[in-house]
């Protein structure tokens, strides 16, 4: 069963890309064909090739198949600032319907297709739109990264209800530990557990350096194997 989902986080440097890679090698270790997407990315490298996102290339390395750089990263930015404030700089503003229809492209080519957003769920795109209005558009299941660490619960319970706010689904979180010694982890973990309807779906522990390969088996997978429809 064909099944897409965006990955939201409650910040920017939580672990998307590390819990979107780990779930494009995952579900290609299973047998589906797998293509990962980031639409808009802050904070890129001017190469011989134009601007290069290092998350973009991340999900394209653990992705099926080689597509367009263009394709999986439509919204290329320098600047490592807010999206629509890297648009207004470089003249370049976002075009949702744009990213739709690379979208439909994208998934039409695959089993599975991770999208990745960029900052929180409610991050602006443009004057007028965030984040969460393109998942609408979309309209993706969303999972959401909380990273642990002082004030996540807050954080994680504002996302949650955000994202069923806007009449969405929220799958469930994974809760990815960020800071080495965070004071009551086990205990944060249960506080949200008990606050949020959506499934704790995996813990990842500190890494100095994180690798998605390695994190697998910390996440379970079962909204993408047919016996979980993912709606609540």
């Amino acid at each position: 069963m064909k099944k897409d989902v965006f990955i939201t986080g409650t910040d920017t440097g939580i672990g998307k890309t590390l819990v979107s890679c780990a779930l494009l090698s995952i579900l290609a270790k299973q047998g589906g064909t797998v293509l990962g997407m980031k639409p808009v990315a802050s904070g890129c490298q001017q190469t011989s090739q134009g601007l290069r996102n290092e998350d973009a290339e991340l999900l394209i390395r653990h992705s099926s198949k080689l597509m367009p750089y263009s394709l999986v990263n439509p919204y290329a930015y320098k600047d490592a600032i807010a999206p629509h404030l890297a648009a207004a700089q470089s003249d370049k503003p976002i075009d949702l319907e744009k990213i739709q229809r690379q979208y439909i492209e994208l998934s039409a080519q695959c089993d599975h297709l991770i999208v990745e957003g960029v900052g929180g769920w409610l991050v602006p795109v443009n004057r007028t739109q965030t984040m969460a209005d393109l998942v609408t558009m979309l309209d993706l299941p969303v999972l959401l990264v909380v990273g642990m660490r002082l004030g996540c619960i807050n954080h994680a319970l504002l996302s949650y209800q955000a994202i069923v706010d806007s009449g969405l689904s929220c799958i469930g979180w994974v809760a990815n530990q960020i800071e080495i010694n965070m004071p009551y982890l086990n205990e944060n973990i249960a506080s949200i557990e008990q606050r949020i309807a959506a499934p704790l779906l995996g813990r990842i522990g500190y890494h100095q350096e994180p690798d998605s390969d390695s994190i697998g088996d910390c996440l379970n997978t079962r909204y993408f194997d047919g016996k979980e429809n993912g709606r609540e």
